[in-house]
């Protein structure tokens, strides 16, 4: 059976590659094959929280903020906020404000957790599969690209918030771990084989902090790389792969030469001094092998940092995709949620000891407080509610 799709999955590729964006050498190309410079915001906060965007401090991965949350109004409560947060945080009304501002292309990150049930085995099964769809949709009926970006994985990659994992990325050395983070990729793969408005996808976002053992874990990346690749290639060898370097996608010294056809190589730069050296090897790394590379994150500072280090990849001929597109109360983004009310209470419980039952009991804000900062919060999310940092989008040389 497998020989028989990779046989179809080859001759639809044949009839149809000249649909999809793709590489030629140092370049992403276009279907109609003329270079293209990626201009992308990330949607990052919507299918991964993260307690910064919602300034927290302690309750920082999506785990810990689901269980904020749960505390704050318990589970049922709890499962109609997640609902409904995630039918307003991206809605089609976003994506039409990105396409106006002179973005080009989104990048989409998610959560493994959305995609398959709990219990053992895991089913692939969950509401991510339709929130992607819809987006996408949106995206190719706005005229924006996407690539699809798994910011959490089975196990852990990173081994931090990030990626809601359990404090270390378990995912190298767990087997069951790597054939769900397959099996999720194949079948994302399966449905979107065969759809233009993606470019790709970004299958380990941001492995391996610095601070665990490069020796233990390093080899293990492109290895790793290479059987998700196969797995995706089964089903889909129309679109771009995007492979992330170690060390928060930045150390590209674990890479050899490219083993796939159709690969683009990403790094992470935040917070550094704005000078040529920040991505020289990765402009080397890019002639070394003829291959292209792309920024798939960076933001989180002043206007005029991010100006400088978008102009300096733009002057080597490398795209972008800043992060984030929107956040609390905030400057540093596309769009900023403004403060609903009693959000402070919030804030003060999430940051106060909360693992003892009494500990919970005896911080926990009253209902009606509660009910109004997240009902707030759930309002002012929605993109017509938010407000438009101008200087930031003109940071990017956008409108």
């Amino acid at each position: 059976m497998k020989i028989i799709l990779l046989f179809l999955t080859v001759i639809s590729s044949l009839f149809s590659q000249q649909k999809f964006v793709s590489t030629k050498g140092q370049e992403i190309i276009t279907p109609d094959d003329k270079p293209i410079l990626l201009r992308g915001i990330n949607l990052g906060n919507w299918l991964v929280p993260e307690g910064y965007m919602f300034k927290f401090k302690t309750a920082t991965s999506p785990r810990l903020i689901h269980t904020l949350i749960n505390q704050l109004v318990g589970e049922d409560q709890a499962r109609r906020f997640w609902t409904r947060y995630r039918s307003r945080y991206i809605t089609s009304a976003d994506i039409a404000f990105i396409k106006k501002s002179g973005f080009n292309s989104v990048r989409v990150p998610f959560s493994y957790r959305l995609f398959v049930s709990e219990g053992d085995p895991a089913r692939l099964e969950g509401p991510g599969y339709a929130l992607l769809d819809r987006v996408v949709g949106w995206c190719r009926d706005a005229g924006l690209f996407v690539i699809l970006d798994m910011h959490a994985a089975p196990g852990g990659q990173t081994g931090d918030n990030i990626d809601d994992s359990w404090g270390f990325p378990f995912l190298y050395d767990s087997p069951e771990s790597q054939d769900l983070t397959v099996r999720i990729w194949q079948k994302i793969a399966a449905k979107y084989r065969d759809e233009p408005a993606v470019i790709g996808y970004d299958l380990l976002n941001e492995p391996i902090a610095h601070y665990f053992d490069a020796a233990s874990l390093n080899d293990k990346l492109e290895p790793l790389y290479r059987k998700i690749v196969a797995g995706i290639r089964e089903v889909d060898r129309n679109h771009v792969i995007f492979l992330g370097g170690a060390r928060w996608d930045t150390d590209f010294s674990v890479f050899g030469r490219p083993f796939d056809d159709k690969v683009a190589y990403t790094f992470h730069k935040y917070w550094m001094d704005v000078k040529p050296e920040a991505i020289q090897e990765y402009v080397d790394f890019s002639r070394k092998y003829n291959v292209p590379v792309w920024m798939g994150e960076s933001g989180e500072n002043t206007d005029e940092w991010i100006a400088s280090f978008r102009t300096l990849l733009e002057q080597n001929g490398i795209g972008w995709c800043f992060w984030p597109y929107k956040k609390l109360d905030a400057t540093s983004s596309a769009v900023s949620v403004n403060l609903p009310p009693n959000w402070d209470a919030i804030v003060a419980f999430a940051e106060r000891p909360r693992v003892l039952f009494q500990e919970v009991r005896e911080t926990r804000p009253a209902a009606d407080t509660i009910a109004t900062a997240l009902e707030g919060y759930l309002r002012n999310i929605e993109f017509t509610n938010c407000r438009v940092n101008s200087s930031f989008l003109n940071a990017l040389g956008l409108r």
